[in-house]
């Protein structure tokens, strides 16, 4: 079960979030809190932007576990970015391998997940042939992730969405997206479940799905923090989260898990819902439909 935690917000070094927080994400690589599986070694990935030398964001994945990789520790240490996501993973569909460490790069956009399309291999097939062909050949990697992408990114052009899509647009390509792949199921009897918990990103604005075809079934926490100020404290040098107030610099979250135990700043993502982060971090909260009301 992979961890994830994505940042937006005043530009911010890396390390403040992935390695200082009391529960990291490096911590959660091999102690998760929240989750069944508490170890997560099969890789890591960090995506992060910087707009004055291209709208494309630079990547960095590795097969090493987190909390072993030299290289990791200390680029996250020098890297500042006004928005990244970083992820560990625990590998259940695709191989350990580069190609299927998260998160994945599409053009300008950044895309992460924690969770799995279960019976994934019996649907591949199919899947594949909704694709269109800029979609399929981005496709690197063997892991389901990457086909949810590839069929988000061709709903988004078949459905004629123009950039930038409003908040309504990404609802209803995330709910053609996550039925399409339910109805492929269904054609071959796969009563599993499917979870989605995704994070997609263009550097300007954050878009995070809670969502599960079996809701009762669900066991993946995610949280968001809005509207915050993150600082490193100087004496324990842990992350520090404040309520913004007018003209201070905001800054929002969204983890697999609360990074600090200042509670009262994370907020749960109701199940089978869609959270958008816009530039000014205003955020908004849209219920997504429910698969099994096709079936």
């Amino acid at each position: 079960m992979c961890r994830f935690v994505a940042y937006l917000g005043e530009p911010i070094i890396v390390e403040d979030i992935i390695v200082k927080p009391t529960n990291s994400l490096i911590h959660q690589s091999y102690d998760a809190e929240e989750s069944l599986m508490t170890v997560n070694g099969d890789g890591f990935g960090l995506g992060w932007y910087n707009s004055q030398v291209r709208k494309e964001p630079g990547l960095f994945t590795s097969v090493l576990p987190a909390w072993n990789d030299k290289n990791l520790l200390s680029n996250a240490s020098i890297i500042k970015t006004n928005c990244f996501l970083a992820h560990i993973r625990a590998a259940t569909n695709g191989g350990v391998s580069i190609e299927n460490c998260h998160p994945f790069k599409y053009d300008e956009y950044l895309m992460m997940h924690n969770g799995s399309i279960q019976d994934f291999e019996k649907i591949k097939f199919k899947l594949v042939s909704l694709l269109d062909e800029e979609a399929f050949l981005w496709i690197k990697g063997q892991n389901d992730t990457q086909y949810i992408l590839a069929l988000f990114m061709t709903n988004f052009r078949e459905m004629g969405i123009v950039k930038p899509a409003s908040h309504q647009e990404l609802v209803d390509c995330f709910n053609k997206t996550y039925l399409d792949i339910e109805k492929l199921k269904l054609a071959k009897g796969i009563v599993s479940i499917s979870n989605y918990n995704i994070v997609l990103t263009n550097g300007e604005r954050m878009i995070a799905t809670r969502y599960c075809t079996d809701p009762e079934k669900d066991n993946r926490s995610l949280y968001f923090a809005e509207k915050i100020s993150c600082s490193i404290d100087s004496h324990d040098k842990e992350l520090k989260l404040d309520d913004v107030v007018s003209q201070e610099r905001s800054a929002a979250l969204i983890s697999s898990e609360m990074l600090t135990e200042d509670e009262h700043f994370w907020k749960e993502i109701p199940m089978n819902h869609m959270v958008v982060i816009d530039s000014d971090m205003d955020v908004t909260l849209h219920k997504l439909a429910e698969v099994k009301n096709y079936a």
